[in-house]
């Protein structure tokens, strides 16, 4: 999987503003060809903002292919149907579309923001369909990709920050999908070929396993015709089989990987939530208190403050269709490293025997409900929480009820809620650098 600023960019997206959005008229149908699809109407502005993802993400590669799902998913938008890979660029700057895409070890997907006027929408949409239903995986262009790729993991294989978050999904997810790297790997991305790539776009890109989020300045009906567009020249397919449960690590263990730099880099954690726990928003506030709340944590006012064994600390849960992780991260000098290994333990072992305090709850409370609105300015933001609500099948009053299953959580909830789901004993912790090069235990 990829390095920690990218999980805690998506663990922001998907958590840290929905409640600003209570009220808005998410409108759900599916397809004739079987796709899933959540609009929200708004003529404010004469934008149309368009996500479609599928159930496609790293997971779904083997330790033989990891980098499949990232590759196939790329070279998609490098040529399809009738268009060249320079057609695809011109046509969607012709009508001032922009073309993005995304992937993670639970989903794979594109997202196209255009001007809402029939033009520019119906141009935009008709490059995307023939991206999702026919790209054409040209051999030169997948060579050139696959070297870009190679050229980027051999890089990346010199950072601490990569090379420690690489380490830790293995530590915790040991033979697990979630444990593959997003990326691949160099020995596995050189072996793809391009009917690796055709075969898994077979596989995975099917109507059936996919939903389409759209946002913005146009009409049911008109709607309804765009996702019917964007669906019919996928199979129905069915839906893949499900990704198989984690198992939970009965005992942590510690791992320094010697590296040059000259702070040590520090991850501990464990295998936590699933996007459906029952225990979600105990555990999301809760966790603003013990380290996703900046300076307000306890973890950065203990090591951070008190202690100055690091500039930034912090935790997260990242909710995922298995149990995404729950990690604890921060840097030190290399010479603070044991001190602040220890430290961090003693934080959590503090926190989960008494929880927050009233104070520390009521700030939170404020602070996540406060906030949001802050955090919702544009067409496309809103685009995003749509897709999350459709991708993992969210309940469409998610939204409306968001504020108060936050402002609900007692003191008792967090504490039990942690304690069922965090054990310090079966946390594993990577370090990369670290006073004590080589030894692993």
């Amino acid at each position: 999987m990829t390095v920690v600023p990218k999980l805690v960019l998506f663990l922001s997206a998907i958590l840290l503003a929905p409640a600003a959005l209570a009220g808005l008229d998410i409108q759900n149908w599916t397809t004739p060809q079987g796709a899933r699809v959540y609009f929200v109407e708004n003529h404010e502005l004469p934008m149309l903002d368009i996500s479609v993802d599928f159930d496609a993400g790293s997971a779904r590669d083997s330790r033989e292919k990891s980098g499949l799902a990232s590759l196939t998913r790329h070279v998609m938008a490098l040529g399809a149907g009738h268009y060249e890979e320079r057609d695809i660029a011109e046509k969607m700057a012709d009508v001032g579309a922009n073309l993005g895409g995304r992937l993670d070890a639970d989903r794979a997907g594109f997202q196209v923001r255009t001007l809402s006027g029939k033009t520019e929408r119906t141009q935009a949409v008709d490059l995307l369909a023939a991206i999702l239903s026919a790209p054409r995986f040209a051999a030169g262009i997948l060579e050139r990709e696959k070297a870009r790729v190679i050229a980027g993991l051999q890089e990346s294989e010199t950072r601490p920050e990569y090379i420690g978050a690489k380490a830790f999904q293995a530590a915790i997810y040991g033979d697990h999908p979630y444990a593959l790297n997003e990326g691949g790997e160099l020995e596995t991305v050189a072996k793809l070929g391009r009917d690796d790539l055709v075969a898994f776009h077979r596989s995975y890109y099917r109507a059936h396993n996919m939903a389409i989020a759209v946002m913005g300045d146009i009409s049911r009906a008109e709607a309804e015709k765009l996702a019917a567009k964007l669906a019919s020249g996928l199979p129905p397919g069915e839906a893949p089989s499900a990704i198989p449960p984690v198992k939970a690590m009965p005992q942590g263990k510690q791992q320094v990987i010697p590296h040059p730099a000259t702070q040590s880099h520090l991850f501990m954690g464990l295998p936590g939530l699933k996007r459906e726990d029952p225990d979600y928003f105990p555990l999301y506030v809760g966790n603003y208190v013990l380290g996703g709340g900046g300076f307000d944590s306890r973890l950065t006012k203990a090591i951070r403050d008190k202690k100055g064994l690091a500039y930034s600390v912090y935790s997260y849960f990242m909710p995922m269709r298995e149990r995404g992780p729950f990690q604890i991260g921060l840097q030190t000098r290399r010479e603070s490293t044991d001190d602040a290994v220890r430290y961090a333990h003693h934080i959590l072992h503090a926190y989960l025997e008494e929880g927050p305090n009233e104070a520390e709850l009521t700030q939170a409370k404020n602070n996540l409900v406060g906030g949001f609105p802050m955090r919702i300015d544009s067409n496309k933001k809103i685009l995003e929480y749509l897709a999350v609500i459709g991708f993992y099948r969210l309940p469409l009053n998610w939204l409306d009820t968001y504020t108060a299953q936050v402002e609900a959580v007692s003191h008792d909830d967090i504490r039990r809620a942690f304690r069922a789901r965090v054990s310090p004993a079966a946390m594993s912790t990577v370090i990369v650098g670290g006073q004590r090069e080589g030894q692993s235990k």
